[in-house]
């Protein structure tokens, strides 16, 4: 690895550790997978590539043919973007096609984007529940904390485009642009038609109900009382979602409170034998 056997040391007792232009040369050195060997959590940016590839900046101008590594720099810092004539030998020494080189350099812009905005936003605007103590409100936020949670790390969350597409591909049509997806992030939008909320929410791994408002959640827990209520009395055979605008009971809900009322039925007839 070209490095002393101190240095070797020092990362195993974890004093120290190594460049991350070193890893790849390790996991070769160790005979292992980069990727399970120094997991990354999230997808890559520009400087994760040059990384991933074993380069260090400076030795990028060669590749690009400049005097220096400029270029490389102020777009892994979200500054500039990569010249088209840049692409095709850049994403060749990394490894990967001009596509995926360009959505890193979107990740990377994304993040320097968000540093930007940087506290001035989040004080006005976007106060996750880590900030302020409490659960997030309103949609923005909502969509901002379970991006943080669910991508920590430098490198950040997915792009607009990227968290789009997903959406579009869960709900298996383009119904989300990534402008859209940035509005409802931003808090420019404050609502959105629940296929897409239900989408992202499987998207990001939770419950739909979480992008619920309360007084949406409540509604739907009274709903359901109600209905059960009703069928307790005899004064309905199946259940059917109502009062609650077009969405209705979510899918789950339906069957939950379906089976509730077989279960009473059951009982009802086994006590009356």
């Amino acid at each position: 690895m070209g490095v002393s056997d101190s240095a070797v040391a020092n990362w195993e007792a974890g004093h120290s550790s190594p460049d991350p232009e070193k890893l790849p040369a390790y996991a070769a050195a160790l005979a292992g997978d980069l990727d399970d060997l120094f997991p990354r959590a999230g997808l890559p940016d520009l400087a994760d590539l040059r990384c991933d590839a074993g380069m260090y900046l400076n030795e990028t101008a060669g590749v690009i043919g400049t005097k220096s590594a400029g270029p490389v720099v102020a777009a892994e810092k979200g500054v500039r973007r990569l010249k088209e004539k840049y692409v095709p030998a850049l994403a060749a020494r990394y490894g990967v096609s001009e596509e995926e080189l360009r959505r890193a350099e979107d990740r990377s812009f994304a993040a320097a984007e968000e540093r930007k905005r940087g506290g001035a936003e989040r004080e006005d605007h976007q106060d996750t529940a880590a900030d302020v103590g409490r659960p997030p409100g309103s949609l923005a936020e909502k969509i901002t904390l379970i991006l943080q949670r669910s991508y920590p790390g430098p490198q950040g969350p997915p792009s607009d485009a990227e968290m789009a597409a997903q959406v579009n591909a869960q709900m298996g049509a383009d119904i989300l642009t990534a402008q859209e997806f940035s509005d409802l992030r931003t808090g420019v939008t404050d609502t959105a038609p629940p296929a897409v909320l239900h989408a992202l929410a499987a998207v990001v791994g939770v419950s739909p109900l979480y992008f619920e408002s309360d007084e949406a959640v409540a509604a739907q827990v009274y709903e359901g009382l109600q209905l059960l209520a009703a069928a307790r009395q005899g004064a309905i055979g199946r259940v059917k979602a109502r009062g609650l605008g077009p969405q209705g009971l979510s899918p789950k809900m339906m069957a939950l409170v379906n089976e509730l009322v077989a279960e009473m039925a059951e009982k009802e007839a086994e006590a009356g034998q």
